[in-house]
């Protein structure tokens, strides 16, 4: 997670915890706020919902969703003609 946040933020020194929230990183507005969702959403190839996205509010929300979703067991997926 450190280093999305660090290439997001453009700061190679940032360092992040499970408290982290938007008013401890100087430049995480709303613009970033959509980067960084994006950028962990195909790091982990998984999409937050949007109530996630709205509810998160530290790192570690947002890690213990990942995680969630990580210990999900993934769907198979069917042929168009199959049953």
């Amino acid at each position: 997670m450190n280093e999305i946040f660090r290439d997001i933020f453009d700061d190679d020194s940032l360092v992040i915890t499970e408290t982290t929230t938007a008013n401890d990183v100087e430049d995480w507005d709303s613009i970033e706020h959509i980067n960084l969702i994006d950028a962990v959403e195909k790091e982990f190839g998984m999409k937050f919902k949007m109530q996630e996205v709205s509810g998160m509010k530290n790192v570690g929300e947002m890690v213990q969703i990942i995680a969630e979703r990580c210990a999900e067991p993934k769907p198979k997926k069917r042929g168009l003609f199959r049953r």
